[in-house]
């Protein structure tokens, strides 16, 4: 019997890579699991490939997603994957939207469903795992706009979901995983690896040469499973080719 046996996984921006690997992973551990996305062909393919997942097609960056999510699935586990790619240029040469697209995305993203949590929506005991990026800790690349502090806000609002629970009595548990390096493998991570090698004037797989300790969707998806299951205390964590680990 699977860890998380009948429980429901709720995992938004589980269409494709670090989300999608999450979503597998719980199911490969019993739960029942809904895969949220925006984009439609995206979670067409993915119900084709895993016929046990359900899958919803929702904006997670509207008002109303929390409430058509949760009508979807009453989830035992929150995972909050959704993200937009980071731009790729100096900050002169961006423009305020393109600077601000993961404030816009993944922050708004992680703060409606949160907000829901907080309000009622989720009943006590439920898990909420925001998934970040190591780039809140090192601050990310100069060519990245707005991403690391994006990143950084959700760990910050993950603790202070926390704290309101816990003074409201709501019982709910809210946590912030950040995969530490680069995945080269999902649309994020090529994004990333792509930028540094434009940046830097050199090609992509001198970038990757480089790099040391790499986790994959895979171990950020059996970290996700871990922290959902598990007593680990404090509400941020990270994970990278040596494993899960309480954040410093």
């Amino acid at each position: 019997m699977g860890s998380l046996q009948g429980k429901n996984v709720v995992v938004v921006g589980g269409s494709r890579g670090v989300g999608r690997a999450i979503a597998e992973a719980a199911l490969g551990e019993g739960a029942t699991v809904l895969a949220v996305a925006r984009e439609a062909a995206a979670l067409t393919q993915l119900a084709n490939d895993t016929p046990r997942l359900r899958t919803l097609a929702a904006d997670a960056t509207q008002d109303t997603a929390p409430g058509q999510v949760f009508a979807a699935l009453a989830p035992d586990v929150l995972v909050i994957c959704a993200g937009s790619l980071a731009p790729s240029a100096p900050i002169q040469d961006l423009t305020w939207e393109a600077f601000s697209a993961n404030w816009e995305t993944d922050v708004k993203a992680s703060f409606l469903f949160c907000r829901a949590a907080l309000r009622g929506a989720l009943k006590p005991g439920t898990r909420i795992v925001q998934i970040s990026s190591g780039a809140a800790f090192s601050g990310g690349p100069p060519f990245a706009g707005g991403y690391a502090g994006a990143k950084r806000a959700q760990i910050f609002l993950a603790g202070h979901c926390q704290k309101e629970s816990d003074r409201l009595g709501l019982g709910l548990r809210f946590m912030d995983l950040a995969p530490m390096r680069i995945m080269p493998g999902t649309r994020v991570g090529k994004g990333g690896v792509d930028g540094y090698a434009g940046y830097l004037g050199i090609q992509p797989a001198d970038v990757l040469a480089g790099m040391t300790d790499m986790q994959t969707p895979a171990d950020v998806g059996r970290a996700v499973v871990a922290l959902a299951t598990g007593t680990s205390e404090g509400s941020s964590f990270m994970v990278s080719g040596s494993g899960l680990a309480p954040a410093a």
